[in-house]
């Protein structure tokens, strides 16, 4: 008669030993890894997950915010170090696997930033850019260029309004020569304007106008004149 064994009613020992390194919780300390980086924060399954401040000490960078997984995922604040034994903030906003998404603010320098949406870690939908010599976009993004509708403004209040492709101003728009009182309204390639027409526009107003007023058009179809040369630039 063959004889069976009952099962087992206890665990081996290594299973409970496995439970009790597995890391979770609320209040686990900091936690150092070999190359010195640290953490300190929630847990659950032995993976970062929660609020929590992550150092990374080769990089000499940190990350303040949500964790899902091991990953910044949520809303959360990266800094870099500032050369002066500090930190300034680089990042502040969302996340999604480890790279910025969502609404969030980047800091490129003390006088450049970019504040708007974000795809898989690039500015992408809208957002404005603030740059160093006193400029401004609004206007749509794409894969991390000014890329659709938008409008720029410039530290002496003149502005272009229309549409953008790979970072340069491409196809219809207008250019607002507030300083001068002048209004051009043309089409644009690459970043230069192909064919328009300029016109005064509240002179009186301008800081700097110039001289003498710009003549009359006296072309029989000026608008068709300048429809024509537009298509033919946007077949370029």
């Amino acid at each position: 008669m063959p004889i069976v064994k009952p099962p087992k009613t206890s665990e081996p020992p290594w299973r409970e030993q496995d439970r009790k390194a597995q890391k979770s919780g609320k209040d686990h300390g900091t936690v150092y890894s070999v190359n010195g980086d640290q953490y300190k924060g929630d847990w659950a399954n032995d993976k970062k997950n929660g609020k929590g401040t992550m150092i990374w000490k080769k990089k000499g960078c940190v990350y303040d915010g949500d964790w899902v997984d091991d990953q910044r995922h949520g809303y959360g604040m990266y800094s870099v170090k500032d050369g002066y034994g500090g930190y300034r903030k680089q990042y502040a906003g969302g996340w999604k696997s480890d790279k910025k998404h969502g609404f969030g603010t980047h800091f490129y320098t003390n006088s450049e930033y970019y504040e708007g949406e974000w795809y898989a870690d690039q500015r992408q939908g809208w957002g404005r850019m603030y740059f160093a010599d006193g400029s401004v976009y609004e206007g749509e993004w794409a894969s991390g260029q000014r890329h659709g509708e938008g409008m720029i403004r410039l530290a002496n209040d003149d502005r272009y309004e229309g549409h953008w492709k790979d970072d340069l101003k491409d196809g219809d728009g207008k250019y607002f020569y507030l300083s001068k009182g002048q209004l051009y309204k043309g089409t644009w390639v690459k970043g230069t304007a192909k064919t328009g027409s300029l016109e005064d526009m509240d002179r009186s107003l301008a800081p700097n106008p110039p001289k003498y007023p710009i003549p009359t058009c006296t072309l029989e179809d000026s608008k068709m004149v300048l429809h024509q040369a537009a298509e033919f630039h946007r077949k370029d």
